[in-house]
């Protein structure tokens, strides 16, 4: 298959073209405007790329998602939270969310300042929002990602304290499905999301799943800024 160059018109081409090799990759150039990034989302497909590449786009073969009701949360770990002095919130430090992630990354920088700025353009919008742990005042692990209609698409998270980006991940859920949230794409699947629940999903099911509630409101009030 070909790989696709985007020019300045808003469009991509169907996601059953993304390359087998490597996994998913769709399409190449383009921007980070906020109208592409939206239409990117609400057809299944996301930008990453590092600082020495130019801007790229992808939906891979398999997706991690979860339905919020089937969020696990271990034993241990709800005794965990019960003793934790850690305070949750929502909204109320997204930039500093995305520093955060852009701090965990080991190999490349994809979460370059193009692309801070880019996300927190859509922040700034009401699409994108931050789940952020605190330790008093201090930020010690969150996420972020964007918001389509009643789709959650999880673009990083970190942690600088053991169990805090599990706990963001967790109350993500919980808010996300108590305001009518459907489903929640964590992009691809890794043992440690498997551990809270994600199962894998094939991309013509997850786009069915995008067209089906794209386009579906939430109830109001879920993204308001405040501690949970």
């Amino acid at each position: 298959m070909q790989l696709h160059v985007l020019a300045d018109d808003l469009w991509f081409p169907d996601i059953e073209q993304a390359l087998d090799e490597p996994d998913g990759l769709l399409a190449i150039g383009g921007d980070l405007a906020p109208q592409r990034l939206i239409y990117a989302y609400q057809n299944a497909i996301f930008p990453w790329f590092d600082d020495h590449q130019p801007i790229l786009w992808w939906s891979p073969s398999t997706r991690a998602i979860l339905a919020p009701k089937e969020a696990h949360v271990s034993k241990s770990m709800k005794k965990w939270l019960k003793k934790t002095p850690f305070k949750v919130s929502v909204n109320l430090a997204f930039a500093q969310v995305m520093d955060g992630c852009a701090d965990r990354t080991q190999e490349g920088t994809w979460i370059t300042d193009e692309m801070k700025s880019a996300y927190i353009d859509l922040h700034q919008q009401g699409f994108a929002h931050s789940i952020e742990i605190w330790d008093d005042e201090r930020l010690v692990g969150g996420l972020y990602g964007v918001n389509i209609g009643q789709i959650y698409c999880g673009e990083s998270m970190f942690h600088r304290e053991t169990n805090a980006s599990k706990m963001a991940f967790i109350y993500l859920a919980d808010l996300f499905g108590r305001y009518g949230g459907q489903y929640i794409d964590a992009q691809m699947p890794t043992e440690h999301l498997q551990s809270l629940g994600v199962i894998s999903c094939s991309r013509a099911n997850f786009l069915k799943y995008v067209r089906q509630y794209r386009n579906q409101p939430l109830q109001p009030g879920c993204w308001e800024p405040r501690y949970l």
